[in-house]
């Protein structure tokens, strides 16, 4: 003889689709992205004897190194921009954005300790990361600005009205950090061995990016192939309205604005997906 089946009287459900990304109640939580970011940038510095100094300090002494090697002994083009000025836009450029990515791409497994006591959205602490970055890209360009003014009251370099796309390259540059992050973030709370990958392929990746030569020095294959990097677009366009020079167009800057897009909207869903079950896994 059958049993009868057996019906649950109540079934407790999550009711937070993929799609619900809660835009809302992460500007409701602003003032803890306010302290998340002012907490990385204290303890970035903490028990340093130069603290902020070290803003300084990297990009100058890698400026000095590219300067030696890529532009004094390998002789790369620079596109007739003053080497030094050259390389300290794309190390201020990619510092900003290497940075904010390792960082990003650590927000599980660093926060585990607070994801499992307390309840906020997920997304507040990727995004704190990525301005707490943009407090020391401010920083580095401010350094970079002096140098510019320098070359440009000899005359050595001309500026356009690319210059004023500056504010959109930065934040094509978050989106894209903040994208990639956020998938890292998601698989490494299985897969930790990524975490090694991705700092491997950040150094790789700085060679397919024309931080240390312009992209008119590409031949052609490989001309036409830079284009489909999102990075390509935004430094070629700083530099263009910046320094004057360099293969810039505007066809570029779309096609890595449409891809940063797409790759944020993955990483936004990812991570929403990811954030219901990681501490089973982290």
């Amino acid at each position: 003889m059958n049993e009868p089946q057996q019906k649950w009287t109540e079934t407790i459900e999550s009711n937070h689709s993929l799609f619900d990304l809660k835009f809302g109640e992460i500007w409701r939580y602003r003032d803890l992205i306010y302290m998340f970011v002012k907490r990385d940038f204290i303890s970035s510095f903490k028990q340093t004897i130069l603290g902020p100094i070290w803003f300084f300090i990297n990009p100058i002494l890698t400026t000095i190194v590219y300067l030696v090697i890529f532009g004094k002994i390998a002789k790369l083009p620079t596109d007739g921009s003053p080497p030094l000025l050259f390389y300290l836009a794309g190390v201020t450029l990619w510092n900003y954005f290497s940075g904010s990515l390792l960082a990003t791409s650590n927000t599980f497994t660093v926060n585990a300790g607070i994801f499992g006591k307390v309840y906020f959205p997920r997304l507040v602490t990727p995004i704190s990361i990525i301005i707490s970055n943009l407090m020391r890209l401010a920083v580095q360009l401010l350094l970079f600005f002096v140098v510019w003014a320098y070359y440009l009251a000899k005359g050595e370099i001309q500026i356009n009205i690319w210059i004023a796309a500056t504010p959109f390259l930065i934040l094509l540059m978050a989106m894209f950090a903040l994208g990639i992050g956020m998938i890292f973030s998601s698989l490494t709370t299985k897969y930790k061995d990524l975490n090694m990958l991705l700092g491997f392929g950040i150094s790789l990746y700085m060679y397919a990016t024309p931080v240390i030569y312009p992209v008119s020095s590409l031949p052609g294959f490989f001309k036409k192939l830079a284009y489909y990097n999102p990075l390509t677009g935004i430094f070629e366009c700083f530099k263009y309205g910046w320094l004057g020079a360099g293969d810039f167009s505007p066809l570029m800057l779309g096609i890595s604005t449409a891809i940063i897009l797409a790759l944020l909207a993955i990483g936004i869903v990812v991570f929403n997906k990811v954030e219901k079950t990681f501490m089973d896994t982290v």
